[in-house]
C-alpha cells in the first residue's frame, strides 16, 4: 500500500469515528471536558498543518484554544482536516518521508516528517478519544464501539 493511501486511510478511520463520537457527547449532561480534549484535537491539526507549511505565525497557535461550541465542533473538525487530505493527495512518498523544520513551543528548531507529523495527529486522536470514552462512562453514557477492525472486518455465512 502507498504511503498516500495508508495515510488517508488512517485519516478517514479517525474522522469517521469522531464523528460517531460527536452523537455520544451530545448526550453528556456535562460536555465541557469531552468539548476541550475534542477542540484540542481540532487545533492540533490545524498547528501542525501551520509548523509543516512554515507558516510564520505557527508559534503563536495554541494546542488547546479556542475550545470551541459544540455546536461548531464537527464543522470546525472537517475544516481542519481538508488542509491534511490536500497535502498527503498533493505530496509524494518521498516529500511525505522528508524533514521538515518548524520552531517548538520551546523556540528551539526541530525536524520531523510530514509521514510522522501525520501519523501522530491519527494516534493522539486515539488517545484523546479513550479520554472521551471514560467521561462518557463516568456519566453513565455507554460509548459507541470505535475499534479500527469494526471498520474492517465482515461476519462470515455459516
Amino acid at each position: 500500500m502507498q504511503l498516500n493511501t495508508y495515510l488517508t486511510e488512517t485519516f478517514s478511520y479517525n474522522d469517521q469515528t469522531n464523528k460517531k463520537l460527536l452523537g455520544k457527547i451530545r448526550l453528556l449532561s456535562d460536555d465541557r471536558e469531552a468539548t476541550k480534549l475534542f477542540s484540542h484535537l481540532i487545533n492540533c491539526q490545524y498547528k501542525w498543518m501551520a509548523r509543516v507549511i512554515q507558516d510564520p505565525n505557527a508559534n503563536k497557535m495554541s494546542w488547546w484554544e479556542p475550545v470551541y461550541d459544540f455546536d461548531r465542533l464537527e464543522d470546525e473538525w472537517t475544516k481542519s482536516l481538508i488542509p491534511w487530505l490536500n497535502y498527503i493527495a498533493r505530496k509524494t512518498e518521498e516529500e511525505l518521508s522528508t524533514e521538515v523544520t518548524f520552531t517548538g513551543s520551546d523556540n528551539t528548531r526541530w525536524a520531523a516528517t510530514p509521514k510522522d507529523i501525520a501519523l501522530q495527529l491519527n494516534y493522539h486522536s486515539i488517545h484523546h478519544r479513550a479520554q472521551i470514552q471514560s467521561i462518557l462512562r463516568r456519566q453513565r453514557i455507554e460509548p459507541d464501539f470505535v475499534d479500527y477492525i469494526g471498520t474492517k472486518y465482515r461476519k462470515l455465512s455459516k
